[in-house]
């Protein structure tokens, strides 16, 4: 049987987040679907590109905000991003290198840049941009990590009871307010 891009990657991402990224492969996918792992080269040159589908897939699921003024729009980007990441068993690791390696993924960081332009950065709002992105990724991260060792008895740290993403976004925020401010001078 034959399988439309799609949904080779909707049941990428059901692997994904089931198993976990180590155990997405060609062929545990190829052997999901039905298919010899090699049929799948019809739709992804390599795994590279397989990943860069799923993280994709990730980010197309959420729901991202449109409007609001740009501090808004920014924050609910970052806090939408983390939800996605954290919604998916190695979501995390997944979608950051994916944009890491300039494999796609964009969307949170195209959608940031054009909410930090109309802040009035002008060539800042790509760096304000990259530099949410890395704390929402390497935030994620952690606290992905953190919960899976203590869920399978590798730390012997109890799970987190809250998180301080919303406490740090805000001081990044408060960052990029104060050059806003300070180029609008």
């Amino acid at each position: 049987m034959r399988y439309r891009r799609d949904d080779v990657v909707a049941r990428a991402v059901d692997v994904l987040d089931g198993c976990g990224l180590a155990d997405l492969t060609m062929r545990r996918l190829g052997a999901e679907l039905g298919v010899q792992p090699s049929a799948l080269y019809h739709h992804f040159a390599n795994k590279q590109s397989l990943l860069a589908a799923v993280a994709d897939e990730i980010l197309a699921r959420a729901s991202w905000p449109l409007e609001g003024l740009w501090e808004e729009r920014a924050t609910g980007i970052c806090s939408v991003l983390r939800d996605s990441l954290l919604a998916y068993r190695d979501g995390a690791e997944v979608v950051a290198t994916v944009w890491s390696f300039g494999l796609g993924a964009a969307h949170p960081y195209e959608a940031l840049v054009d909410a930090l332009a109309e802040a009035g950065l002008g060539e800042l709002a790509t760096v304000a941009a990259r530099t949410l992105l890395h704390f929402v990724y390497g935030h994620a991260v952690d606290e992905q990590t953190h919960l899976q060792a203590a869920s399978v008895g590798a730390i012997d740290d109890e799970p987190r009871e809250a998180s301080d993403f919303e406490t740090g976004l805000g001081l990044v925020m408060a960052g990029i307010q104060l050059a806003v401010a300070v180029r609008g001078a």
